[in-house]
């Protein structure tokens, strides 16, 4: 009884708030690979997308991520459980770097990201733990720039780690983005100047970067 009020309490809240709750099937027909390799995999008894970076991209913050078809995202919710690895042949600087991408142009040559390094996040250095989460806008905004231009703006800490699943949640609203961890109230990154703009709207993809051996399941999104 009260699992079937809380229900249709969430039902209330979703219509009440404008968005429209759209769950991702993960089957090959709904995804497709830009600058990456998929598969469709069983971990820890759940369905999961394996994403590896292809090694021919040589840049970092590049369109590498598994884009999934017939979604057009603009403002709204994104929510997915993720864990990285690192390859057996990662690069020394490697972080197990995975995130999201959205806002995807159709040719894939623009869009907005958010992603986590998670070997920072309990690392003894200080600084590498205060880049933890990152920011970036494809092509012109990646994340040197705006660690040379705006130190410490961009990036932030959480507490993560390598080879655990890890919620997360990214709100968009126009040109502001926020990214909550693993159920948290209070959002790990606040953006305000989303680089590209707040009226862009495009699809979603499931990124990550060099060394990265990326899962992803449990993917919702909620659009307004």
């Amino acid at each position: 009884m009260k699992r079937s009020v809380f229900l249709v309490l969430c039902c209330f809240i979703l219509l009440a708030s404008g968005l429209r709750s759209q769950t991702i099937d993960l089957k090959e027909k709904n995804l497709k690979a830009v600058n990456s390799f998929m598969s469709l995999e069983t971990l820890d008894d759940e369905k999961v997308v394996r994403v590896i970076k292809d090694s021919a991209i040589k840049e970092f913050d590049e369109p590498t991520f598994v884009r999934i078809n017939n979604l057009d995202f603009s403002n709204g919710t994104i929510e997915v459980k993720l864990l990285s690895r690192l390859l057996h042949d990662a690069p020394d600087f490697s972080r197990g770097f995975i995130g999201i991408a959205f806002r995807i142009n159709d040719d894939n040559s623009k869009f907005e990201s958010i992603y986590i390094r998670p070997t920072n996040g309990r690392a003894d250095d200080q600084v590498r733990r205060n880049h933890s989460i990152q920011y970036f806008a494809y092509p012109n905004y990646k994340y040197q720039r705006l660690r040379e231009e705006s130190p410490e703006m961009y990036e932030s800490y959480a507490d993560m780690g390598l080879n655990e699943w890890i919620q997360i949640r990214i709100e968009v609203q126009d040109q502001k983005a926020r990214l909550y961890l693993n159920n948290n109230e209070q959002p790990s990154l606040i953006v305000n100047d989303l680089k590209l703009g707040g009226n862009r709207q495009g699809a979603i993809g499931l990124f990550v970067d060099v060394g990265t051996e990326g899962f992803f399941r449990d993917i919702k999104v909620y659009k307004k």
